[in-house]
This record gives C-alpha cells, structure tokens and sequence, in this order.
C-alpha cells in the first residue's frame, strides 16, 4: 500500500483571534454601510473567545459554529484562498441568550476536495459598534473522487476531576491530534463531565499536586442548564481545544457523562443532587449539548436526533450512533425474549443504519459507536442483588437482554452480505483492538468484524474491562493501566485512534495511538471484494 496523504505542508496553528487589521474590519464588509470605520470602546466591540469550529463535514457543505459573549449576528466569511481574496460573506443567525449566544451557519455549495479558510465574526445590534475580533479557521471538504481519505476517533474530555491544568499543558492530547492534519474527528462522547466536580488541586501518587482552573459551574455536579453549559464552555478555556476545533472538523456524539453516570430511564440520583429527576437532567443536558455541539440540525420530525451519516467520498460512509436516548432502563439485562426493556438503539434507529449499511457503496462502512459491543460494563446491582449492566453485554452465554438487538442487526448484515464494516468507539478509559469471530461465539450468525476501542482523551485512565463471549470477542491487544482506577493523565494514558485509507487501492490502515503520538498497535487491512 502506498503511503497516505498527509498535507505537504506542515499545518499550522490557526490564529484564533486574527490580526488586528481583520479585528477593525468595519461593517462595510457586509454591506451595512458605508461610513468610515470608528474607534469605540473595547467593551462595544462582541467577543467570540470560545472559538470556531466545524462539524459534519461533507463534500459541499461544512457547520460552523461559534460564540460570542452577547447578542450578536453571526457572520462567516470563506474562500479557497488563504489569503481570503474575494471571499464569500455570508450573514448568520442572531446568537442570543436562548442558545447561551451560540450560533451556526451551514456554509453549502462549497467545491469539493478543497482546503476552505474562513473567519468567523460577530455583530452587535448597536449601530456602528465593531465588529468582533475575527476567529479565523480551516477545513478541507469531502472528496468527491478516489483520495487518501484519514480520520481520527476518541472520547473521554475532562473526566473524574482532571481538567485543565495549564503548567502540564493543558488538555495535550488535542494538540496532538491537531499536528496529524486528519481530514475530521470523530468524538465518541463524554464531550464533558456533568457528574465530575472539577477542584483547583488533585494530588497525585508521588505527592505533586496537579493544579486546575475552575470555574464555579464545574466545581459541583450539573443540575441547572446555566450549569450544563458551564461545562461545554469550561473545555474551551482550553487552547489546545480551541486550536484543535478551528482546524479539524468534528463529528460529535454523546454518551453517559453529558447528562450523569450511566444515565437511563432507572437511573437513581445520588445525595449530590438536590434535583432527583433523571428525566429533567436530560432535558436540561440535551439543550446545552445542542447548543454546544457542532452537529448540524436534523429534520424538523425529530429536532433532537444525534444519530446521522456522514458521506465522505467514494471509499468511506461514517454511521454515527446514539446509544442513549433510546434505549431501555439499565436491568440486569438477561432478559430472554425482547421488549421495551431490552431496547438499545431502538427500531427506528436499527432500520435506519441497516439501510444506510445497505444503500453505500461506499468502500468502507465504520460504524461510530457510543460503547463497545462486548465488554462488560457493570452498573451496580438491582435490588435483588442481580448485577446490572450499562451496555450490551451482560456475561457470557447466549444472546440475552440488549445482546437481542445486536444479534438481530449482525444476522442482517450477514443476510444481506455486507462487508468492510467496521466499529470504532471509547467509553472504558483504555486502547484495544477487538476482533468479533463467530467460530468462537454462543450466538454464530454473523460475519467477522473488528471494533478498535480509543480514549481518553483527557481524563482518567480505567480498564481493562471483562470481556463477553456472546459475539465471540477476543482480545487482539490492549493497553490498560492493569485494573488501577482513575489513573491520571500524567501517566500518558490518554489515547486516540487514528484510520487511513488509501485512495488508489481503498486499504485501511488502523493505528492506536497515545498523546505522544507514538503509534501503540497498527494494522493494515485490505478491502473485500465482490
């Protein structure tokens, strides 16, 4: 295989509040008006600190989003060139307290396979105030032809107390990601901590204290919607973050720690809450991840869906799930025929991914899971002192409980002969590569298939889990901090995955990686034919 693209220029870090030339730019610009630009007051000018950033980015289209710190309307400038010569300028919706002053624009007819530059900036609504200091980003659009094609995946931003401790370097391992030059990133969620308290010192095994900012919506368990979005802007106080979204495009989930540990629908509040309805935390933590992510927004029949597709050229099709919202209560989940109980993904979106699978051609298919298929996460005991389960597999044996639903989806796929599909995920806190084999599985009726597990990115390390036999999982190689709990980053055990496909013969290579960038385990495959 030939080697994979990488850019032939070293990318740089994304200048996030521009030059100050571009920071005077009058409204002109924009056509709303013609007189000559004044100085004012630094407290009339918006500021948009928190960033940009891309998300869902496809062939001819691209989701920015960005934040300013009052009301104000969103504008976008992008074109081809870096210098921004003859750009397009694009007016955006109003950023106003009812979104926490967040605001998107989906840019459309972008040419395909193109390095976009844009900037990002925001206006008040007082006549003749500047304009914000410009956040300035990049991205580069989906091929619409045979390229080399490489993303990145991973979960797990600042987990069980480590946040962001500025003399260690902050949250590092985005900065690493952002130095592959990928084309996107996947974040398989936990985007934040909503359970975590974040405190000012931690102290570590050696006696060293590891010293983190704090801002009073972190230093207590999130209840409040002002508290959920808290957290989202908590994370980009970070540089590293900020640089990492101006510059690689995202595609984000959720999981668990958006709302609470292990959230569903039996989920029992402990006594840190003084809100005790798990169904108004998910409500309130919905809002702020919508208002936070950059996703861009589903079809009007369902205004809060996460799951989605994303199509990036001929070799590669990208099925994002959401194991959250639609799934049963947390049971000890050995139930032995399916119901409301054992719902996982539920119908809709079992049918909706079997059809993508089945409709792409794509070459090949990875399915972005919240969880992985076949370890066993625990959740505590029910109270008949059963052990309960957070996600698929529930101890080896037959398919049981939620397994129901996978095992239905996996002899469809088998039926329908679809191949070069594989699973990418986070959520246990360690790095492994999987391999699912039926000729070692209790239930036998599917084809082989990989699932390469990667996070965190900055948090605690766990791990590793058990594994289930139901599907046949073994454990081709992983990298845990041996049982040890809430290990901290200090230690290096922040991970990320790293897949590159070769234009020309459509190979995937699949790389796991540390915050070093060092390569941990790799594997090559070639795609099958026919």
């Amino acid at each position: 295989m030939s080697n994979v693209h990488i850019p032939g220029r070293i990318r740089r870090r994304t200048a996030l509040l521009g030059a100050a030339a571009l920071a005077g730019s009058s409204r002109l610009a924009f056509g709303q008006g013609s007189a000559p630009a004044v100085i004012a007051a630094e407290s009339a000018r918006p500021k948009a600190d928190w960033g940009a950033a891309t998300g869902d980015v496809t062939a001819d289209r691209a989701l920015v989003w960005s934040r300013a710190d009052r009301t104000a309307r969103l504008l976008v400038e992008w074109s081809t060139d870096e210098g921004m010569r003859n750009p397009t300028r694009l007016r955006g919706p109003w950023a106003t307290e009812a979104t926490d002053f967040t605001a998107r624009l989906d840019l459309t007819g972008l040419p395909a396979d193109a390095e976009i530059f844009y900037r990002a900036s925001f206006a008040g609504p007082d006549a003749g105030a500047p304009l914000s200091a410009p956040v300035q980003g990049r991205f580069r659009t989906a091929p619409g032809s045979r390229r080399d094609v490489r993303f990145l995946w991973s979960g797990d931003t600042a987990g069980q107390g480590w946040g962001i401790n500025e003399a260690w370097g902050g949250m590092r391992c985005y900065e690493t990601m952002r130095r592959t030059g990928a084309d996107f990133f996947i974040h398989c969620g936990d985007t934040i901590y909503a359970d975590g308290p974040i405190q000012p010192e931690v102290t570590l095994p050696d006696g060293t204290i590891w010293k983190n900012l704090v801002t009073p919506e972190v230093t207590k368990v999130a209840e409040t919607l002002g508290e959920f979005r808290g957290r989202h802007r908590y994370n980009l106080m970070d540089r590293n973050v900020r640089a990492f979204h101006a510059e690689v495009p995202q595609l984000w989930m959720w999981d668990d720690h958006e709302v609470t540990n292990n959230w569903s629908d039996s989920k029992l509040l402990d006594q840190r809450y003084a809100e005790t309805r798990v169904g108004q935390l998910q409500a309130m933590a919905t809002r702020a991840f919508l208002d936070y992510a950059p996703i861009r927004a589903p079809g009007a029949d369902e205004a809060e869906r996460i799951y989605r597709k994303l199509a990036y050229g001929p070799h590669l099709d990208v099925f994002a799930l959401d194991m959250r919202s639609y799934r049963g209560p947390n049971t000890h989940n050995r139930q032995e025929q399916a119901g409301p109980e054992t719902a996982f993904l539920g119908r809709e979106q079992i049918h909706w991914l079997l059809r993508g699978l089945i409709e792409s051609r794509a070459t090949w298919k990875v399915i972005a899971a919240d969880m992985p298929v076949g370890l066993l996460v625990p959740d505590g005991k029910d109270a008949e002192g059963r052990a309960m389960f957070e996600a698929i597999a529930n101890g080896d044996g037959p398919a049981l409980g939620r397994e129901l639903e996978i095992a239905g989806l996996l002899s469809a796929i088998k039926a329908a002969g679809l191949r070069n599909i594989v699973w990418v995920t986070a959520d246990v806190h360690y790095t492994a590569a999987h391999r699912y084999d039926p000729a070692r599985a209790r239930q036998a009726d599917f084809l082989p298939f990989w699932e390469f597990v990667s996070g965190p990115l900055h948090a605690g390390g766990f791990g590793p889990n058990a594994p289930d036999d139901t599907f046949g999982l073994e454990v081709v190689w992983q990298k845990a901090p041996d049982g040890r709990v809430n290990v901290s980053p200090v230690e290096g055990g922040q991970f990320f995955g790293e897949a590159a496909i070769d234009g020309r013969s459509g190979a995937l290579t699949v790389m796991l990686k540390d915050l070093t960038n060092a390569v941990l385990w790799q594997r090559s495959f070639e795609p099958e034919r026919g």
